[in-house]
């Protein structure tokens, strides 16, 4: 059950998705042969609360899950990681979605969501919003998905017209096209949202569909012209590019580990990002911050449970080796022998490339080739996988599937090769960070 209600004012509320994330054990496997799975709690605005949680903020998450056995599971992850879950309801008549992944690092991380025929957290209404705590909040967080469907639109809308331009607004504008009817409405609505931020947060082509812009310093100049006060635009091996209304410019370049799973550092790289602006640190620390957390993240298998505390984020940000994952022992290497091609496009990188994600090095006696452990690449936040790159991918025109009534136990994947999210993208963590499913 929700916790009780206390009065004090949070660090940080978010609003958005959640889901559970089930992750193979094994990298390298595609997901047809995986028989064991990791569950995580997900969704980028849920990890987005509990990596401010683990940097010691005092954080809520604002969302809807289903009536059912991961609906709990969602409340005690979230308790257990110190997020307050008192405005994460339920919905009768719908399931709580689960997403899929698989790992072929460095830069291939194709994900699967079963969303259908709509997610709880897109049922968020108005009428359920307690506006007092999010006004007082000094960092509220909403992303580009709350925006793509009726009602949790309106209830976006109308916590940021509450908050008032009080305290810090973030909008990730976290640009998911399969999860939108008519993605043509989407520049409309994130105006509307930008007009009420303080800080937007997006990869080139998420900046592109907001402002009609995607040249960073020109992306950042037209997120300031909208209103905001702060614009943090990922370029995914060009590292992060930070301009505040005040005339400070910073770029950041990325942050370099061994990748394991690029899916969560866009979400450490959000919750660091709070972290930073909450402590009132100069831009650069605060980038610079954030794609350490993001890069400690695409270092270790799961995304919640993977969260840096504010050590191990300053140990790299040092230039010092990432800390062993506490919580999830490092999978096997892949089987030697077995290699395949993809197409990896990055929603922070906005290239697309021909990679091979198993690559092979020569083998034994019998002339099998043999698996190479993974290489290291840039990592960054916003994967919601590096504020410079992201796990989320840089989002491509994406063919999810048609919203089918009664079509809940189909999984939106998207046939595009440089498709968004952590669903069928390869996306290759670079500096500064969403996602998370």
């Amino acid at each position: 059950m929700p916790q009780p209600y206390a009065p004090q004012r949070y660090d940080v509320i978010t609003m958005g998705r959640i889901g559970v994330d089930l992750y193979p054990l094994r990298v390298g496997v595609p997901l047809a042969e995986v028989d064991t799975f990791g569950r995580y709690l997900g969704g980028s605005p849920s990890n987005v609360a509990v990596a401010a949680a683990r940097l010691g903020r005092r954080t809520a998450v604002i969302t809807r899950t289903g009536q059912d056995p991961f609906g709990e599971y969602l409340h005690e992850a979230l308790r257990a990681f110190g997020v307050d879950d008192r405005w994460v309801t339920s919905v009768e008549d719908l399931p709580t979605p689960v997403a899929f992944c698989e790992l072929f690092p460095p830069d291939d991380f194709p994900l699967y969501f079963y969303r259908r025929p709509t997610a709880p957290d897109l049922c968020i209404r108005e009428g359920e919003l307690e506006r007092e705590p999010i006004r007082a909040a000094r960092v509220f967080w909403m992303t580009g998905t709350g925006l793509s469907e009726e009602p949790s639109r309106t209830a976006t809308l109308a916590a940021l017209a509450h908050r008032d331009a009080s305290g810090t607004t973030v909008f990730d504008l976290d640009w998911r096209p399969m999860f939108w009817p008519d993605p043509t409405a989407a520049r409309e609505y994130y105006a509307k949202a930008l007009a009420h931020a303080t800080v937007a947060v997006g990869n080139a082509q998420e900046c592109e569909v907001a402002t009609g812009e995607r040249e960073p310093h020109a992306a950042a100049d037209a997120l300031l012209a909208a209103g905001v006060e702060l614009a943090v635009v990922k370029q995914g091996p060009g590292g992060v590019l930070a301009a505040h209304r005040d005339g400070t410019r910073v770029e950041v370049p990325p942050v370099a580990v061994e990748v394991v799973n690029g899916l969560g550092a866009g979400d450490a790289f959000g919750g660091a990002l709070c972290h930073g602006l909450l402590a009132g640190w100069p831009l650069e620390r605060v980038v610079r911050f954030a794609n350490a957390a993001g890069a400690v993240v695409a270092a270790r298998l799961a995304c919640s449970a993977a969260m840096p505390c504010e050590e191990e984020v300053e140990q790299v940000a040092a230039g010092g080796p990432v800390p062993p994952d506490p919580s999830v022992p490092r999978p096997p290497a892949p089987p030697a022998g077995r290699g395949r091609s993809r197409r990896s496009g990055c929603r922070e990188h906005g290239e697309t490339t021909a990679r091979t994600a198993r690559d092979r090095a020569p083998g034994g006696a019998d002339g099998a080739p043999a698996a190479r452990p993974p290489r290291a690449a840039p990592a960054s936040p916003h994967g919601r996988t590096g504020a410079g790159g992201s796990a989320r991918g840089d989002r491509a025109p994406a063919r999810g599937h048609p919203r089918t009534p009664g079509a809940a136990a189909r999984p939106v994947r998207c046939g595009a090769r440089r498709a968004g999210d952590r669903h069928r993208c390869a996306a290759r963590p670079a500096a500064g960070g969403r996602q998370g499913a």
